[in-house]
């Protein structure tokens, strides 16, 4: 569900918490103004912002977006475990560019080619790489700014779950193309993905990262 308001002013962000994920959209905002936002909401809260020269997308996501949003993070972090990468889990902390105006918050994001570029406990966007691995999770509205803002940031992998399933895009050539399996995980494909999401719905999440892990070293031990 989207919803408008005329100014900074009208926003009611508890409204828009419930059990659908749902979006307010403010436009002609400056990016003084959209740090500032993000400075007086601090870091303690559920909605994600995003930025894209003068459009503002504040999002509040639903328990069942947050329950597939960590579910999918786990399994990142899973398969990064057994096969021996490193990882730096960033979760939804703010990507921004001031000389791009845009900024973003993934629901997740993982350094992982790139985790030792990464110095410390917080990133600069402005030095930084990008993340190498992003989650979007968008189960009642789309995603079109936000994937372009990923695309203009440079975040080279997404994860997109959606009401038709899982996609797995690579940044090529400038644009995300959807690829049949995981760039950073090459035995991963949306499929098999969803396979273990769909088992959610009749376990636990420790059951699922357990099968996950099963599974994983077996693909290993048959390659």
């Amino acid at each position: 569900m989207v919803a408008t308001a005329t100014s900074i002013d009208d926003l009611h962000i508890d409204d828009l918490q419930g059990k659908v994920t749902q979006k307010i959209v403010l436009q002609n905002v400056s990016w003084q103004t959209y740090q500032a936002l993000l400075a007086d909401m601090g870091d303690h809260r559920a909605s994600r912002l995003t930025y894209d020269q003068g459009t503002l997308e504040i999002k509040m996501p639903s328990n069942l977006h947050e329950i597939i949003n960590r579910l999918l993070a786990r399994m990142v972090t899973t398969l990064t475990e057994e096969l021996g990468l490193n990882l730096k889990d960033y979760g939804s902390t703010t990507l921004d560019r001031e000389d791009l105006e845009k900024g973003v918050e993934p629901d997740s994001c993982f350094y992982i080619q790139n985790a030792d570029q990464v110095q410390g406990m917080n990133s600069d966007t402005a030095t930084d790489p990008p993340p190498d691995l992003a989650i979007e999770v968008d189960i009642t509205s789309a995603s079109t700014r936000r994937m372009r803002v990923y695309k203009q940031l440079g975040i080279p992998e997404v994860w997109r779950y959606t009401k038709k399933g899982l996609t797995i895009s690579q940044l090529e050539n400038g644009e995300y193309v959807e690829c049949e399996f995981s760039p950073t995980f090459a035995m991963v494909s949306p499929a098999v993905i969803a396979q273990f999401l769909q088992l959610r719905e009749t376990t636990d999440d420790n059951a699922v990262i357990r099968a996950l892990r099963t599974w994983l070293r077996e693909q290993i031990s048959q390659a």
